[in-house]
């Protein structure tokens, strides 16, 4: 009977230890999955094979169980698209520094997240402090990203969950698997492909939805074009890293430059107008490529709908030229040529035609008067080198105070002469700055001047003054002729400016003598070469003031004329203008200060108004003997200008020249860095 009991017990125990056994068996079996097999040492390490046991995408469903019960989605990693990345050597708790052990329910250290900005900075930091910076120049590259980032848009508090940034770097980057490949490799085709639909799905949904309807989204689709993936996408236009808000004015400007990136002889074009000029001195406030075209939803210009499809235009021009802060722009607005040029005359024949007339003007002007001065210049220094000098007069023998001096210009003409000189630089600063709008020197002189705007403002003031003052000089002038000397005023007198046949005779002369071919032409009261600068004043008042109010009023203009004579008005506007400056700080400052008989410079005539006998004499001796055969000649004698005045008269002598010269400089940058046609 003990046996039997005995035996019942051992049974009953065997039982119990069977069940223990199952049942430990079976909890390390549910082990298995979620927590990754032991490894030598004191614990399991913290490798990426060890994390790729439950974070990797292809094995099945990714889900634990929270500490709250919950059912909760890990991230999951592409394991082979991750060992493509450009950090694939790395271990995923060099980024994940929160993460200290392997168990399934990660203990994590307070206050740490992952920090790709910090990582790679510090990277940086110690290559630099090791002098191998230059190993790691695409590092270096990424560095500059970072600190373009921090400065941006995306880098500002997000409005909704102010504790993180608008985006960050795994919004755009997914750094898992980040690696941009080469330009113009098949990988990198592939890759931009991706940029809108990262930019697009995540946070601007509106916007990809426009851009994949438009002439670049289309394009970028469309893999069966050789070209289709240079078609723009997002960051060619907002820029990678340094992305900022499109209301602010530099953004504006940053973009229109970023479409010349790839229509660089549109934008060349544009450049040459009027907006595209002041939008390059850092004026936001005109028309930019988006503002006609349109930004994400740009299509061609024949597709209807199109903001710059003709049927459009006036529309899309009146959004600025709206009749409130602009004229509200009119009919002739519409045939405008925003991207006008003189090298199609099939399709741009007006500006054809006024480009090769302004060229044939520019060739003839200065090939003729250069020559002219080199040519005068050449012979002087020859008759200095020869010994060769003047005849002096002996005052004394005529009867004359050697103290006294021929009065040439009138009190009012010497006012006259300033103001223009003043208004006339005044005129080549203004206008220059924005015609080489693209040179270096363009922008300092714009903001020294404050900014574009008042660039504008300064020019048309100056203009207006200009203008002014040669109405009342044409009025002078009339009242002269048609009142005080009526009845006695010859037209083609020897003291009338009106050019006449001796004019001719006296240059032919001018040449012959240049040449060693005849002796010195006897000049008049006005030399030829003094009429041709009176009367270019007339033609640069009728050309620039003209094509100059045209551009002033552009709603008037195109209310009577076509479109297209703002872009002949630009071109002419600026070519005559060109002109006048380098005639001006050239020919006329030869001819006045700089000729061998003239230095040191300056004349001051045009200043003091009067002029030594001697020079009189020198300069003009027809009037000379024509005023001593008559007895006339002590009428227009005077004192001496006193020495304060001489002096004066010095100093703001080589003051405009000096300011004409630097100004002639100013233009040659300009032109010879090919900022304008």
């Amino acid at each position: 009977m003990l046996y039997s009991r005995l035996c019942a017990a051992l049974r009953q125990f065997a039982a119990i230890a069977l069940i223990c056994g199952l049942a430990g068996v079976a909890s390390q079996a549910l082990a298995v999955d979620a927590v990754p097999p032991a490894t030598d040492g004191p614990g399991p390490k913290l490798d990426n094979a060890s994390c790729l046991s439950c974070h990797d995408s292809h094995r099945r469903k990714l889900e634990m169980e929270g500490k709250d019960g919950e059912k909760r989605k890990l991230a999951g990693v592409d394991a082979p698209k991750f060992a493509r990345g450009v950090h694939a050597n790395l271990q995923c708790v060099a980024c994940h520094t929160d993460i200290t052990d392997a168990k399934a329910q990660h203990e994590k250290l307070p206050g740490t997240k992952v920090d790709c900005a910090g990582c790679h900075e510090a990277l940086w930091a110690n290559l630099e402090k090791s002098g191998q910076s230059a190993s790691k120049p695409r590092l270096e590259t990424v560095v500059k990203n970072i600190q373009a980032y921090r400065n941006s848009y995306h880098a500002r508090p997000d409005k909704d969950e102010p504790s993180r940034a608008k985006a960050n770097c795994e919004d755009c980057h997914a750094s898992h698997y980040f690696n941009v490949p080469a330009a113009n490799s098949p990988q990198h085709a592939a890759w931009r492909r991706e940029v809108p639909a990262q930019c697009g799905e995540k946070c601007h949904e509106d916007q990809l939805e426009d851009y994949t309807g438009s002439v670049h989204g289309k394009l970028l689709a469309d893999e069966s074009k050789p070209d289709s993936s240079k078609a723009a996408v997002c960051t060619d236009c907002h820029t990678t890293h340094s992305i900022d808000n499109t209301s602010k004015p530099p953004v504006k400007l940053l973009i229109t430059e970023n479409c010349g990136g790839c229509h660089d002889k549109q934008f060349e074009s544009y450049s040459h107008t009027y907006h595209g000029q002041v939008a390059s001195l850092g004026y936001a406030y005109t028309a930019k490529c988006f503002d006609c075209h349109g930004s994400h939803g740009i299509l061609k210009v024949d597709d209807p709908k199109s903001r710059v499809a003709p049927a459009n235009r006036l529309k899309t021009c009146q959004k600025c030229h709206d009749g409130k802060k602009q004229p509200l722009a009119t009919a002739g607005f519409v045939s405008f040529g925003p991207h006008a040029h003189a090298g199609d005359f099939n399709k741009y024949p007006q500006m054809w035609v006024a480009s090769r007339f302004m060229l044939a003007l520019l060739l003839g002007v200065f090939a003729f008067f250069w020559a002219h001065c080199l040519l005068w210049y050449h012979r002087e220094w020859k008759d200095r080198k020869l010994g060769v000098t003047h005849q002096l007069i002996k005052t004394a023998d005529l009867g004359l105070n050697e103290k006294k001096h021929f009065r040439r210009f009138a009190l009012g003409w010497r006012i006259g002469h300033l103001l223009f000189a003043l208004v006339t630089m005044t005129l080549v600063l203004t206008g220059t700055t924005a015609l080489y709008a693209h040179s270096a020197w363009a922008p300092v002189v714009a903001r020294a001047l404050g900014g574009p705007a008042m660039v504008g403002v300064i020019h048309r003031v100056a203009a207006a003054l200009f203008i002014g003052t040669f109405f009342v000089h044409f009025v002078v002038v009339m009242y002269n002729i048609f009142v005080r000397y009526r009845g006695h005023f010859r037209w083609f007198g020897p003291d009338s400016l009106i050019p006449r046949w001796q004019d001719f005779k006296d240059c032919w002369g001018m040449f012959r003598w240049f040449l060693g071919k005849g002796p010195r032409p006897a000049l008049d009261r006005w030399a030829y070469f003094e009429k041709f600068d009176y009367w270019a004043v007339f033609w640069g008042v009728n050309v620039i003031g003209f094509s100059g109010l045209m551009l002033a009023f552009p709603h008037v203009t195109a209310s009577v004329l076509p479109g297209w004579i703002f872009n002949v008005a630009t071109l002419v506007h600026g070519e005559e203008a060109f002109l006048a400056a380098v005639f001006l700080f050239t020919v006329h400052f030869f001819n006045n200060h700089f000729r061998p008989d003239k230095l040191p410079p300056p004349d001051i005539v045009m200043f003091t108004g009067t002029q030594s006998i001697e020079e009189f004499r020198r300069d003009h001796p027809a009037q000379y003997d024509r005023l001593v055969a008559s007895g006339e000649l002590s009428k227009h004698l005077v004192d001496a200008p006193s020495a304060p005045m001489t002096m004066g008269s010095k100093l703001l002598g080589l003051f405009l020249i000096g300011c004409g010269l630097a100004l002639l400089v100013l233009v040659a940058i300009g032109f010879f860095s090919g900022a304008a046609v």
